[in-house]
């Protein structure tokens, strides 16, 4: 057995059926941790000494044990799932499920045990640990252990996404179930690594490793038994390294005498001998084999011996006070009144499925629907239809057959047009008094600044949108929803807009994306991104307050990557800006298949202008029609407006007149044609290949 900084690993656990590939666990996640402290050494250090303590504890622990000891543990769990509204938003009833296989898996249950090879049938431990849903949360008020947070952060997994929300650890085993755990299926972090630091303790495990049902599966569910086994204080098999199946291996251990050194498996070889042993303990919790049935008596008493020791408060959570506090074994009581659905944004024709979330033990149910069809319903999960555009409110009554509990939530549905509005659309942002409905919607996933109407600053009129970005901590994202739009005539689908964006120093990367929806919103499809490092900024690094001081500070741009799969009724898109430590942002002059704000297009005495070829490589030409004769001007520019050809034609007579243009030496990309007549103007989009 070896002591010291070699013992301190995160630990995850990644998905690896028989025939793929397994990411091992990383040191580098504790890395990353230390990198959070001020004094990294100073850290090290104090994770040595009580990683060193609990070892000396748990060899006198085991060098004591009678068989007399306290033979029952509870501890009691709290999981947080951390979602934005995707199929990470698991069900109570698949985390319920999660804590059924914890039950099993540590008290000898479950069904498969007595399959083990029979070398190690002997050893299979009944350890004694049960792990019950907190009834009570840290204030004392009714719980079911579950908590919901909506957050982009779901899909990061890192201990920021954990600051979110987190319980006393001295209380309750938090895990955090996500879309990311970093890269992993599951990591959590042993007693010893996270002593000194309670904001990192507990388990971070994927969505679809948590239970068997729902999301999860039979094959991924026991990924939860491995991590628990890490945070009471186990190693892998192996040992203390993070890449099974190396030789180097054998001459490592896992501090428990029953568990023979091995090289570590990645798959199920039931009979498979490594480090001088007739046969491996396989099919063990810790080990990567994918077909884990067991514990041995010696990781049980290495982990009851964690479970009394001092090292990160573990003792303080089996004790009777903390038990009472958290209420793991109060009687069911229905003490909240609660509930989910599918959307809370949805298309008209669109179906939600709603589902109560109340605790506990609800009998029967009594929604109503404001708006939707069924107006009412009498069971935990009905399906509703919304076939008229609104904001609608929805109510649910429940009952334990002696008591009722009633919620309501007045705006809790949107319901968006289909068809939306039909093109073309300029959003200049001067008639919007406030955001979410109807036309501009907001996502803030952290409680911050998030986008909002202002007239600080405007490309043209008087306000423009602006997110204050001087507070948002690193990795915050904000969104911008459109409404839909009526796509199914469009021959092709532009978006154009101007932003202004500051950075505050060099080393700033924030992100501003742009998103598009065929399906009203469900999914999203990326478009365009402009980075703080490369095309974001568009005034020089500003440490104070950025607010955009002229016209040359605004940037703008065109999106036409859009297929015609987005040729439909329900059209949608969306900007999303990410965090970085940069300035403030703004956005103005929003177009949907129309010309940039503040472009004349007055048709007399010229009818539309045509352009043969277009798109054009060497040569334009310019053809339109006089209704009389009129001086001609001619002008090519930019997508920012700036003049880039320019040419006075002199007096043309009525009728068809043909302009030929040399655009050879154009780069690549959008402009716009102009033709002036008499001062009235004609414009028409210009690409250059």
């Amino acid at each position: 057995m070896r002591f010291g900084i070699a013992l301190i690993f995160s630990s995850l656990l990644v998905a690896h059926e028989a025939t793929a590939q397994v990411r091992p666990c990383g040191a580098n996640e504790l890395d990353r941790q230390l990198a959070l402290v001020a004094d990294p050494d100073l850290e090290r250090a104090m994770i040595a000494q009580a990683d060193a303590e609990l070892e000396a504890f748990t060899a006198a622990w085991a060098a004591n044990a009678t068989g007399a000891e306290r033979v029952d543990y509870t501890i009691p769990l709290v999981f947080h799932i951390i979602h934005n509204n995707g199929e990470e938003n698991i069900s109570n009833e698949q985390i319920e499920d999660a804590v059924r296989i914890l039950n099993e898996d540590f008290n000898r249950l479950n069904p498969d045990w007595d399959d083990v090879n029979q070398a190690f049938l002997p050893l299979v431990a009944n350890v004694g640990i049960s792990f019950k849903l907190a009834k009570r949360d840290p204030q004392g008020n009714c719980t079911n252990g579950i908590t919901r947070t909506v957050s982009a952060l779901t899909n990061d997994g890192t201990q920021t996404m954990k600051d979110l929300i987190q319980w006393p650890r001295n209380k309750y085993l938090n895990i955090w179930v996500a879309a990311s755990a970093d890269g992993a299926a599951g990591y959590t972090y042993r007693p010893g690594s996270v002593n000194n630091q309670p904001s990192w303790d507990g388990i971070v495990i994927l969505h679809d490793y948590t239970g068997s049902i729902g999301t999860g599966s039979v094959s991924r569910s026991r990924a939860l038994t491995h991590e628990v086994g890490h945070w009471i204080n186990l190693a892998h098999t192996w040992g203390n390294t993070n890449e099974p199946a190396v030789a180097d291996n054998c001459d490592s251990d896992d501090g428990v005498s029953d568990t023979p050194n091995t090289i570590g498996w990645t798959y199920c070889a039931l009979n498979g001998a490594s480090c001088g042993n007739d046969v491996d303990n396989v099919e063990n919790y810790m080990e990567y084999s994918y077909c884990s049935k067991m514990f041995t008596e010696g990781q049980k008493t290495r982990m009851i011996a964690a479970l009394n020791s001092n090292t990160a408060q573990r003792n303080q959570l089996i004790t009777t006070s903390n038990l009472a506090a958290t209420g793991v074994n109060d009687l069911p009581t229905l003490c909240q009144a609660s509930f989910g659905s599918s959307a809370r944004q949805i298309c008209a024709g669109t179906p939600v499925d709603f589902t109560d979330l109340s605790y506990d033990g609800v009998t029967s149910w009594q929604w109503t629907f404001t708006g939707g069809t069924p107006a009412t319903a009498e069971d935990a999960q009905p399906t509703v239809v919304y076939t008229e555009p609104g904001t609608y409110a929805v109510s649910l009554t429940v009952s334990d057959g002696t008591n009722s509990l009633s919620t309501t939530s007045n705006a809790y549905i949107t319901v968006l047009p289909n068809p939306g509005t039909a093109p073309p659309v300029v959003e200049g942002f001067e008639s919007i008094a406030a955001l979410n409905g109807p036309e501009w919607y907001t996502v803030n996933s952290n409680n911050d600044n998030t986008f909002q109407v202002t007239s600080s600053a405007a490309f043209s009129g008087a306000k423009s949108m602006r997110l204050l970005n001087a507070m948002s901590a690193a990795g915050n994202t904000d969104e911008l929803l459109s409404r839909t739009f009526d796509m199914t005539d469009a021959q092709d689908i532009a978006i154009s807009f101007r932003w202004a964006y500051a950075r505050r120093t060099a080393s700033d990367d924030d992100a501003l994306s742009l998103h598009i929806s065929n399906d009203c919103g469900e999914t999203w499809m990326l478009r365009k991104i402009m980075r703080g490092s490369t095309t974001l900024p568009t005034a020089p690094n500003t440490s104070g307050n950025f607010v955009p001081n002229s016209a040359t500070q605004w940037g703008y741009t065109e999106v036409t990557n859009i297929s015609a799969t987005s040729h439909i009724p329900n059209f949608r898109f969306k900007f999303v800006f990410e965090a970085d430590g940069g300035n403030n942002l703004y956005i103005d002059d929003i177009n949907i298949n129309g010309m940039p704000v503040g472009v004349d297009e007055i048709q007399a005495p010229a009818s539309s202008l045509v352009l043969m070829p277009n798109p054009a490589t060497g040569q334009v030409r310019l053809i339109t029609t006089l209704s009389r004769s009129a001086e001609v001007r001619m002008s090519i520019m930019d997508a920012t407006g700036r003049m880039i050809i320019s040419q006075d034609l002199g007096s043309r007579p009525a009728g068809e007149i043909m302009i030929p243009v040399d655009v050879g030496a154009l780069a690549p990309g959008s402009y716009l044609a102009r033709l002036e007549a008499d001062g009235a103007a004609s414009v028409a989009r210009l690409v250059i290949e």
